[in-house]
């Protein structure tokens, strides 16, 4: 699993930024298209680091639509919550360097309908590999046992060059209901 995520980030990492601005480009039209998107009022959204898809797109699509956005907040214990962000929301850098609202209204995550997820590797199953600190794993746990996949759905978003061969999923991990690359 370390050796698949460090291969995913050095193959982000080694774009260029036209490169990387070219296919969030291409990602964020799809995901705007998608009917996940379209039927989605709730939407959860990351806000983007240097070398991930870029998402700000997909945000400012989903306000002019009227949706509401929430994004990831950190907290002790490895816990995530999801808060809404405005376009006049105050941000700042937590102790990961991820953006975080200063305040804001706070949903659980089963009132999501769509939640736009950062991919360091995903395979042809949709399995998925983060940053590895399992918070979207513990967040979306609820998520492991459904038989019916309702809310929220989660679209990992990564670059093609992140897709890997096979990921072996540990029995925590939370299958991605899609995946949206720039070669889909």
């Amino acid at each position: 699993m370390n050796s698949l995520r460090r291969n995913a980030l050095r193959a982000r990492r080694n774009m260029t930024s036209e490169q990387r601005a070219t296919a969030s480009d291409i990602i964020c039209k799809q995901v705007i298209a998608s009917r996940e998107f379209y039927a989605g009022t709730t939407i959860g959204c990351y806000l983007p680091m240097d070398d991930e898809v870029d998402t700000r797109d997909i945000i400012e699509a989903a306000w002019r639509a009227n949706k509401r956005i929430f994004v990831p907040v950190l907290r002790a214990k490895k816990e995530m919550f999801f808060c809404e962000i405005l376009p006049e929301t105050e941000l700042e850098q937590n102790s990961f360097g991820l953006w975080e609202p200063v305040r804001g209204v706070l949903i659980a995550p089963r009132k999501l309908d769509l939640v736009i997820t950062p991919t360091v590797a995903f395979d042809k199953e949709r399995h998925r590999i983060g940053m590895g600190g399992g918070y979207f794993d513990r967040c979306f746990s609820f998520l492991r046992h459904r038989k019916n996949w309702i809310r929220p759905k989660l679209i990992g978003v990564a670059f093609k060059c992140q897709k890997v061969e096979k990921i072996a999923p540990n029995p925590w991990d939370i299958r991605l209901y899609r995946v949206i690359s720039d070669s889909n």
